[in-house]
């Protein structure tokens, strides 16, 4: 039978079973909960400058170095998918802290206990019977290190999952709330990176705190144990921004929780590969080209500031008499990063403009060509500094140095959209299936952790094989980048997806 109709202050009458449509969540909400990627991001800036590095000066070989990188895709191939899944099953009600958000600071945790392992790995090291003379392998420094690097990425992956989850649930999925929302995030993750690759380049942290230098930890060990005890402590406040201050949408994933894409009794595993089923073409091409760009970025994490140490600077970390070289020339590599990642939270304000004028997949494509020109000028840029002569002070020309800085530079604005597009596109497209954003979000995790498998298995033989620097690693991301980019220009048109109709209750 018809609802009931009641007067209502104008005169007329309205249905007694209607409701106000719910009232969106401020921007400014948005802004809180993205905060904790800056804390994530200092972190992982740190671990990208400095750990290919100072795991070398542990004694493994640069050949097997991309291969201690393996802990991050593999915890990130089972931990992100999981923990998106389990946060979907939570009802916002049936936790005081609602459903991503315990996920968030159980995640952070992991991430200070981790940072403090890998810090001071040199240090246990030494307690189980490490030789410490320059030159030798440390091999208890190394298994503490990777049991801290493993720890590490499980918490950088139970972090950001559910953190991009929490915004999508915030955003109800609206196209261009989810671009801003994502937006957001790249711009924390840019003054994250901004902080942590600043603090990298500066080496002078182990005078501010000098209880860090030790018999087995000398200066550019003090200076990354420094570098995480300020880690923490940002880590710390921005964690506790985005979990305090901001509440779930009390509108938004209750059904998944109740239902979700599978009954309760699915496995997990089941219910995430079968979940590819229901992709449709548009799903499968964001997942393509996050994997061809994901391909494309890896090589440079893996070896940016290595790069700048070897190839620019002619620095060795086996080699006692080069190490300073190579020390200068990672520091140097870390202010490049610092000035990549100015640009990159540049090219975050904007972001949503670019869309809306060209379209995300428009945008999408022509930053993976620029990717692609910025890798072959860093081939370019170590054919050239091979052939040069450095005279008798051996240090590089300046106008080697300020064209590598250039490079690192540019490609800041690739990485803003490689942080937000793919994120946001994921969003939409899945959620019109009717998945759970944290499953999605799961889901475009295995695209960008299956390539780094792939990149850290093969790049230190393919380098090997090639003579043993990085340019080999660097002409396959720029390869990888270029056809990434191609396909996101031909196969992501400037097309949006719709919100998904919420039915009403």
């Amino acid at each position: 039978m018809p609802a009931p109709r009641r007067a209502n202050a104008g005169g007329g009458t309205t249905s007694a079973s209607s409701a106000p449509p719910p009232r969106k969540v401020p921007l400014r909400s948005l802004l809180r909960a993205a905060s904790v990627a800056c804390g994530v991001q200092f972190g992982w800036a740190l671990q990208l400058s400095l750990l290919t590095p100072y795991v070398q000066e542990l004694g493994i070989p640069h050949a097997f170095a991309s291969l201690v990188w393996l802990c991050g895709p593999l915890s990130g191939l089972l931990v992100q998918p999981l923990v998106g899944h389990l946060s979907d099953r939570i009802a916002p009600a049936d936790s005081p802290l609602g459903r991503r958000r315990p996920f968030i600071a159980a995640g952070a945790a992991s991430i200070a206990i981790s940072v403090l392992t890998v810090g001071f790995s040199a240090d246990l090291g030494r307690l189980f019977g490490d030789n410490i003379r320059p030159g030798s392998t440390r091999y208890g420094a190394i298994i503490v290190y990777l049991i801290g690097f493993w720890l590490l990425d499980v918490g950088n992956n139970a972090t950001q999952g559910p953190c991009r989850a929490f915004l999508a649930d915030l955003t109800e999925n609206d196209p261009r709330r989810t671009r801003i929302a994502n937006a957001y995030f790249s711009l924390f993750m840019a003054l994250g990176n901004i902080l942590g690759y600043a603090t990298g380049a500066y080496s002078g942290w182990y005078q501010i705190f000098p209880f860090t230098v030790t018999e087995s930890c000398g200066i550019s060990c003090a200076n990354l144990k420094s570098a995480f005890v300020l880690d923490i402590i940002i880590l710390a406040i921005t964690t506790y921004v985005t979990v305090a201050t901001v509440k779930d949408n009390p509108t938004f994933g209750s059904d998944e929780a109740a239902a979700g894409p599978s009954h309760e009794e699915e496995a997990f595993l089941f219910e995430l590969f079968g979940s590819f089923k229901y992709f449709t073409l548009p799903v499968w091409m964001v997942l393509i080209v996050t994997s061809l760009t994901w391909i494309g970025w890896f090589p440079f994490i893996l070896f940016d500031t290595d790069w700048m140490g070897r190839e620019i600077y002619r620095g060795s970390p086996e080699i006692v008499a080069d190490t300073q070289k190579y020390h200068d020339g990672v520091r140097m590599g870390s202010f490049g990063l610092m000035l990549n990642s100015v640009l990159l939270g540049i090219t975050s304000v904007v972001m949503e403009k670019l869309c809306r004028k060209w379209g995300a997949g428009l945008v999408w494509g022509v930053s993976n060509i620029i990717m692609a020109l910025c890798f072959v000028a860093m081939l370019i840029i170590t054919y050239v500094a091979k052939n040069l002569d450095y005279g008798p002070s051996g240090d590089p020309p300046t106008g080697i140095v300020v064209a590598s800085l250039i490079v690192f530079t540019i490609l800041g604005a690739p990485l803003s959209v490689t942080y937000s597009i793919p994120y946001a596109m994921a969003a939409s497209r899945v959620e019109n299936l009717g998945l759970g954003q944290g499953l999605a979000m799961g889901i475009l995790n295995l695209s960008i952790v299956i390539p780094q498998i792939i990149v850290s298995l093969g790049s230190g033989p393919w380098d090997a094989l090639f003579g043993g620097g990085n340019a080999p690693s660097f002409f396959v991301a720029a390869a990888a980048s270029f056809i990434g980019g191609l396909v996101a220009i031909l196969g992501l048109p400037r097309a949006r997806i719709a919100p998904k109709k919420r039915s009403q209750r």
